[in-house]
């Protein structure tokens, strides 16, 4: 695996984590699943991430909380949030911090397939 080729999922739904995972890796990616965003920014994987697709609803941090956390570290990874509690304002705002892309669970595996090629070409650029 080359620099910046992994997706990592955070979310705190054991089913949605591994199940996103296993896509991920059907459609010919790197993945690696988080129960938490502690256990993400504690991986050595958060190096390697070229891609973040995190929760938005989580206890302990959300999924923005957790993308504005790594901008603040200068760890801008490009990121998809998704959520099964869609809300227009927390779209705009998420769309704003510069999140690359807001999907509803279930995720249209579609939109998913566009939202991590351009991901991950954002990434190599970088």
């Amino acid at each position: 695996m080359t620099k910046k080729q992994l997706v990592s999922v955070v979310d705190d739904d054991r089913y949605f984590r591994e199940s996103m995972r296993r896509l991920i890796k059907s459609l010919g990616y790197f993945a690696e699943a988080f129960a938490s965003p502690a256990e993400l920014l504690a991986s050595p994987y958060l190096a390697e991430t070229g891609c973040l697709i995190a929760d938005i609803n989580m206890p302990e941090m959300t999924g923005i909380e957790l993308f504005r956390h790594l901008v603040e570290q200068e760890s801008t990874i490009p990121t998809i949030l998704v959520t099964a509690y869609p809300d227009d304002a927390d779209q705009i705002r998420a769309a704003n911090d510069g999140v690359l892309c807001y999907l509803r669970k279930p995720v249209d595996e579609q939109k998913l397939t566009e939202c991590l090629r351009a991901a991950l070409t954002r990434a190599e650029q970088a």
